[in-house]
């Protein structure tokens, strides 16, 4: 079992999106890589400076790493500083935290593919985790909860696999 912690904007989106991939353990979405411990929503949306974040826990026998980091590049614009779609602010930067140095190489890797395919600079941190809170639990699988809830990612991606594109 490996696990990544993706910032792609609002986490609500990004956990219903991972879910649906088959060797995708867990997930859970959360506040990452702030200097405060323990922050509410509130503390969040007033600039903390904690990213949220959904936790992926996956089975690397099913899903690769390289995979899962596809997949992520599919749902965030990784030029965009602190904004994805309609939300903007710190709390919505896009990154790649780890806990597993072995991950660094493969998150290295797709980090300059994707570089190389927009042709600049992208505002994806890539760091080591240095926390994760997890959110409050009325925003854990949100949009399976609150289906016409608003969401960057495009409702085609949210069943990728449904629709035979995974």
């Amino acid at each position: 079992m490996k696990t990544l912690f993706l910032a792609g904007g609002c986490f609500w989106g990004a956990q219903r999106f991972f879910d649906q991939f088959d060797g995708v353990k867990n997930t859970e979405v959360g506040y990452a890589n702030g200097p405060t411990e323990s922050p509410s929503y509130k503390d969040v949306c007033q600039s903390s400076g904690h990213a949220e974040t959904v936790r992926v826990d996956f089975d690397e026998n099913v899903i690769a790493p390289e995979k899962i980091l596809e997949y992520y590049f599919m749902i965030i614009d990784p030029t965009s500083v602190n904004k994805q779609g309609e939300d903007e602010g710190v709390q919505y930067r896009t990154g790649i935290y780890y806990l597993d140095p072995s991950l660094l190489p493969v998150i290295s890797a797709a980090y300059a593919a994707k570089e190389k395919e927009v042709g600049k600079p992208l505002a994806v941190e890539v760091k080591p985790l240095e926390n994760f809170y997890t959110a409050e639990e009325y925003h854990q699988k949100y949009l399976v909860k609150n289906p016409t809830g608003y969401c960057h990612i495009a409702p085609w991606l949210l069943d990728l696999k449904k629709n035979g594109n995974a």
